[in-house]
């Protein structure tokens, strides 16, 4: 359905593996008026995907503004900086896509509330597949008044909506739950079929057991079969994303009590060993390359 002429104009900053494709659901019903420094990252997107030269433009000719970016030095630059989206004449919200922490988040809304413009706290989960396809999930929080005109814009690229009652950064905490328990499960995944591996067991024969058992979880029934086990290592985040993703986590309040979260400590110095070590590949699924040198014993197909 094309966007009516009434609809608020659309804005995006950040086209990586992730903005990319959201920006492309968003282009399918009308035009989005985009940033990147990186001019390579508009190259086979469609021509609604038209490109500004800063931050400041998209807001200029945006009422609505989506950012995907990956660090907070990222978003003080693209949001507060001299040619920041903040200073746009046209735009009257804010949508946070990014994974970047409670604090922060609710630092940014602030700062942004300063110039006028509300934010509306809206993390994803799924990862670059579920993007391409358009079945992530939302975790919005923000004033409702402003999740209600942004609520069909992010329909375009979601599955599933998930509404906290509460300010930006809400939405922030509920995502990095999700993401230690995704990031915690690939780790004991990958150590426990590593094992399986080295022992002799096919690992088309795990699979059946684990995803047909108790064992189920998103890495066996995604990422190992679709990254691993064929050694493309391919899923789309890097091992500097979940890296950060985890130290956000830890860094929550709610989490401030070290005892609480030993376990993903652990899955922590896993990715870390991973990128220290160094791996074919930047990808999260690559965490299991220190695990197979240490056993001898690669987890491929059988």
């Amino acid at each position: 359905m094309a966007r009516s002429d009434q609809a608020p104009a659309i804005g995006f900053l950040g086209l990586g593996s992730l903005g990319a494709p959201i920006a492309r659901r968003l282009a399918a019903v009308g035009p989005v008026l985009a940033f990147d420094p990186d001019p390579a990252r508009f190259d086979g997107l469609p021509s609604d995907i038209r490109p500004a030269p800063s931050p400041r433009a998209v807001g200029d000719g945006a009422d609505i503004v989506f950012a995907c970016l990956a660090a907070e030095r990222h978003h003080r630059d693209a949001l507060l900086g001299p040619a920041g989206l903040a200073h746009g004449r046209r735009r009257t919200i804010y949508v946070h896509l990014g994974t970047s922490g409670s604090l922060f988040v609710a630092e940014l809304a602030a700062e942004m509330g300063r110039h006028g413009v509300e934010t509306v706290d809206a993390p994803v989960t799924g990862g670059p597949p579920k993007a391409r396809s358009g079945e992530l999930t939302s975790i919005v929080s923000g004033e409702p008044a402003c999740l209600s005109q942004v609520r069909d814009a992010i329909a375009l690229y979601s599955r599933k909506v998930v509404a906290v009652d509460g300010a930006p950064g809400r939405a922030q905490t509920l995502k990095l739950v999700n993401n230690a328990i995704a990031l915690v499960n690939l780790v004991a995944a990958c150590e426990a079929m590593v094992v399986g591996a080295r022992a002799g067991l096919p690992a088309n024969a795990m699979l059946d057991v684990i995803n047909n058992g108790s064992g189920q979880n998103s890495a066996t029934l995604g990422k190992v079969p679709a990254h691993i086990l064929p050694g493309s290592f391919d899923f789309g985040a890097s091992l500097d994303v979940v890296i950060k993703d985890l130290e956000l986590f830890l860094a929550e309040p709610a989490a401030a009590d070290g005892a609480l979260v030993d376990t993903c400590r652990s899955a922590l110095e896993a990715y870390r060993r991973a990128r220290s070590e160094g791996v074919e590949i930047d990808d999260l699924t690559a965490v299991v390359r220190p695990m197979e040198r240490r056993a001898k014993a690669e987890l491929r197909w059988s």
